[in-house]
């Protein structure tokens, strides 16, 4: 069965991703995943929650947010702030967004800095918090860069790379990076994080009133390896040419 923008089962959308668009950022990068857009910003404070003090916990801390901008859907999606409370998917995906950070930073070597990342999605076509922790590994390790340059840390705290994709089962057939249309009616759906090295971070996978087998979750998983190991490439591309 053809896929509504032609691709195969297990091919990826079209990657983008441009460097320093948020200039006052200490890194940032727009990451597109076909029609997915998202702005992904890293800044750096030389200051830790003060939780972290009041506990004795050395080194620094990485923190996430994530927003879906009013005008990144068909249909106006408001502004948490006007309805007074984040949402719980909002939560949720920015737990998701810190958790893959910090699973591949050393907290410690990153000394009393916080490091905040905020992904802010500018158009959404399924895929948006996979994109948003792809792109935000990149906007992270820029502005470490910074801090290396600068003498403020010695070496690098990334451990490895990560990167997120979706999978699902979508009129019975397993599909890799899902969009809005597949997603919207998958019968499974999954979100897959994983590191450069191969190692799994997190796997969120959920039948939409369906069930699936356990060969059907291991046909899921191995999709997503493949198209991980293909971001994982495109991510250390992008590197090698922005940090010279």
């Amino acid at each position: 069965m053809p896929r509504s923008d032609n691709r195969s089962a297990d091919q990826l959308r079209p990657l983008i991703i441009e460097a320093n668009v948020a200039p006052y950022a200490s890194g940032s990068v727009l990451l597109g995943f076909g029609a997915t857009r998202v702005i992904c910003a890293a800044t750096i404070e030389a200051k830790v929650p003060s939780w972290m003090k009041q506990q004795g916990v050395k080194g620094g801390w990485l923190t996430a947010e994530y927003s879906m901008l009013p005008y990144s859907t068909l249909d106006r999606k408001p502004r948490d702030i006007t309805k007074g409370k984040i949402d719980g998917r909002t939560v949720e995906i920015q737990r998701l967004i810190g958790r893959s950070l910090r699973a591949v930073l050393d907290l410690e070597k990153l000394g009393e800095h916080t490091l905040w990342i905020d992904c802010d999605v500018l158009q959404a076509d399924g895929g948006t918090r996979t994109a948003s922790i792809t792109g935000a590994y990149l906007a992270a390790r820029l502005a470490i860069q910074k801090l290396l340059d600068a003498k403020k840390i010695t070496e690098n705290p990334l451990t490895d790379s990560v990167a997120a994709v979706s999978v699902g089962l979508f009129q019975g057939e397993a599909l890799l990076d899902l969009n809005y249309v597949e997603d919207k009616d998958a019968e499974v759906d999954a979100n897959v994080v994983m590191t450069g090295r191969g190692q799994f971070v997190e796997v969120q996978s959920s039948g939409e009133e369906s069930t699936f087998s356990h060969a059907q979750l291991q046909q899921l998983l191995g999709l997503s390896q493949k198209g991980l190991v293909e971001l994982a490439a495109a991510q250390a591309a992008f590197l090698a040419k922005h940090l010279l």
